[in-house]
C-alpha cells in the first residue's frame, strides 16, 4: 500500500445507495429486493457468517477504498478454522443480512475459502494480492474502470455479464483503509473541530459507505450527526483528520442522528436539504436503467 498522504475524495455517485423506504414499507420491499438496508459496520461486527455448507466465522471489520468509500472486503475472524491468514470476502458473494439471527450468508463453500489465496494476517492487502484473488475467483476488478464497480456504477453479480469489462488500460490505484483504523479520526470544519468519526453507516446491496457517523461529544456534548463521503474535501491519513468544507454551526444544527435509528427516506431529504446539497436518489430512475 502507498504510504499515507493528503487525498481529495472524488466519488461517482451513481447507484451509491439505494432507495429508503418508510418503516412501514421497509421489510416489504427488502424481501422484494427493491431497496438496499442500511447498517452500521459496528452493529454488523459479530454477525456470523454462513457460508453455502456451514459457518465460516463472525465479522471482524471492513476494508473499503479511499476513492469511492465503497466496502471492499469483509474481513472474517474464523477462530481456529483458518489462522494466521486474513480471510477476506467481497461483496460478490456476500448475500443476505438477516437481522433477526445476526447473520449473513456467503455464496461461496468453504473448500473455496481454504483454496482461495493466502494473505498473512500482519501484511496489507496489495494489488498484487487482489489481482490473484479476483483471478481466482474470476470476478471482474473494480479498479478496472471509471465507475464504483470497475467497468459498471454498480455491483454486478451477473456472471455472463463479467467480459464487458473495461481494459486494464483504465485502472486506478487502490488504497485500502480500515473502518477499525479510521474509526476516532478527528473531523476538521472550516473553522475548527466539531468531533471525531464514531462509525460508517453502508449499504447491503450496493455495498458503499452512505455516512460516517460523527460524534460531536468534543465540542457539543452527546450529540451524533451524519456526513455523507461526498461532502468531505479532503482526507490527512496522516493526521488522521477528516476536512469538511462547512462551518461547525451548520453541523451543530443539522439533524441528530440517534443510534439504532431507522433511517428513512425523510430524514435524509431533510439531512441533504439542511447541507443545501442534492440527493442522490434524484438520479435514480437513471440508475435503475443501468442495472436492468
Amino acid at each position: 500500500m502507498i504510504a499515507p498522504v493528503l487525498v481529495a475524495v472524488k466519488i461517482n455517485s451513481q447507484m451509491r445507495c439505494k432507495q429508503r423506504a418508510d418503516s412501514k414499507q421497509r421489510k416489504k420491499l427488502k424481501n422484494e429486493g427493491s431497496i438496499g438496508m442500511l447498517y452500521k459496520t459496528k452493529t454488523l461486527k459479530g454477525y456470523t457468517l454462513n457460508s453455502i455448507d456451514g459457518e465460516i466465522g463472525k465479522v471482524k471489520e471492513f476494508y473499503f477504498d479511499d476513492r469511492h468509500w465503497v466496502i471492499r472486503y469483509l474481513v472474517a475472524d474464523t477462530g481456529n478454522w483458518l489462522t494466521d491468514r486474513q480471510v477476506l470476502i467481497s461483496p460478490h458473494v456476500l448475500g443476505q443480512v438477516i437481522e433477526e439471527d445476526r447473520q449473513i450468508t456467503v455464496e461461496l463453500t468453504k473448500k473455496q475459502i481454504e483454496e482461495s489465496p493466502s494473505l498473512d494476517s500482519d501484511k496489507p492487502v496489495s494489488r498484487q494480492y487482489e489481482e490473484t484473488y479476483y483471478g481466482f475467483y474470476g470476478w471482474p476488478m473494480y479498479w478496472s474502470g471509471p465507475f464504483i464497480w470497475g467497468a459498471y456504477p454498480y455491483l454486478e453479480r451477473d456472471s455472463a455479464k463479467w467480459k464487458e469489462a473495461i481494459p486494464k488500460n483504465k485502472v486506478w490505484d487502490t488504497n485500502l483503509r480500515s473502518t477499525h483504523d479510521v474509526s476516532g479520526h478527528r473531523i476538521q470544519a472550516v473553522d475548527g473541530e466539531i468531533g471525531h468519526v464514531d462509525g460508517f453507516i453502508l449499504d447491503d446491496e450496493t455495498w458503499a459507505i452512505c455516512y460516517l457517523v460523527v460524534d460531536t461529544q468534543n465540542w457539543w456534548p452527546g450529540r451524533k450527526v451524519l456526513i455523507s463521503p461526498q461532502w468531505i474535501e479532503r482526507v490527512s491519513w496522516e493526521e488522521s483528520k477528516v476536512f469538511i468544507n462547512l462551518p461547525r454551526e451548520t453541523i451543530k444544527r443539522a439533524p441528530e442522528y440517534q443510534d439504532g435509528a431507522l433511517l428513512t427516506r425523510d430524514y435524509e431529504v431533510g439531512l441533504y436539504r439542511h447541507y443545501n446539497r442534492k440527493g442522490y436518489w434524484i438520479d435514480e430512475s437513471v440508475a435503475k436503467e443501468h442495472s436492468r
